[in-house]
């Protein structure tokens, strides 16, 4: 009986994310990755645009993860952040700090389109890469009583803009234009890329 050949492993990089949408994303890629999670504080500055904010805080998890590996066995490994921001009316939504604020946000959600920034940034010493994608989502119209019930699901507490469009939050969709993953936290082709290129210049 014959054998089916083993396959390669393939060359590991650092993710400085805990974000378990995050693993579970690079996970389909067919990745493997060790974590590092740097200590960024994720605070829009006030002339700050939103898609700069974005860019901003990707490039400084990936900087830090950098940093915290620097002095390892492993300090030429790439490594990979990441950031997702929902905005509407040019209006950065963050995730929810209590009910009335989740509340706010949803009622500013409905009936209308948004946009998804994600922005993921591959470095290695001092050498780094990013790319941002925006994507337009919709909302349908939703009742305070929908509002309500999905608070009490418990989802929308650690979830920027208050919803996951991958769990029950995806109800609420009735339109995308962009990439589906990017929404969730990770664009897979530009991720894919982005690590293919650090990873073969590391080889």
């Amino acid at each position: 009986m014959s054998k089916l050949p083993v396959q390669p492993a393939t060359p590991s990089f650092y993710l400085a994310s805990s974000s378990p949408r995050r693993k579970e994303l690079l996970a389909q890629l067919g990745y493997q990755f060790d974590i590092v999670i740097p200590d960024i504080e994720e605070q829009q500055q006030a002339t700050e645009l939103p898609l700069s904010y974005v860019q901003r805080l990707s490039q400084q998890k990936a900087l830090a993860g950098v940093s915290l590996i620097s002095h390892t066995e492993h300090a030429k490994r790439p490594v990979l952040g990441a950031d997702t921001i929902v905005v509407v009316d040019e209006k950065v939504l963050e995730k929810p700090q209590d009910y009335r604020d989740f509340q706010q946000m949803l009622r500013a959600l409905s009936g209308r389109q948004h946009q998804v920034m994600t922005s993921v940034t591959v470095a290695m010493g001092e050498q780094y890469k990013t790319q941002t994608v925006v994507t337009d989502v919709w909302f349908k119209a939703l009742t305070e009583q929908e509002i309500d019930d999905y608070w009490h699901t418990g989802e929308p507490c650690d979830k920027a803009g208050g919803y996951g469009i991958q769990g029950i939050g995806g109800r609420f969709v009735s339109r995308i234009e962009g990439s589906f993953h990017a929404v969730m936290g990770l664009p897979l082709l530009e991720t894919d890329e982005l690590l293919k290129e650090f990873i073969i210049s590391n080889q």
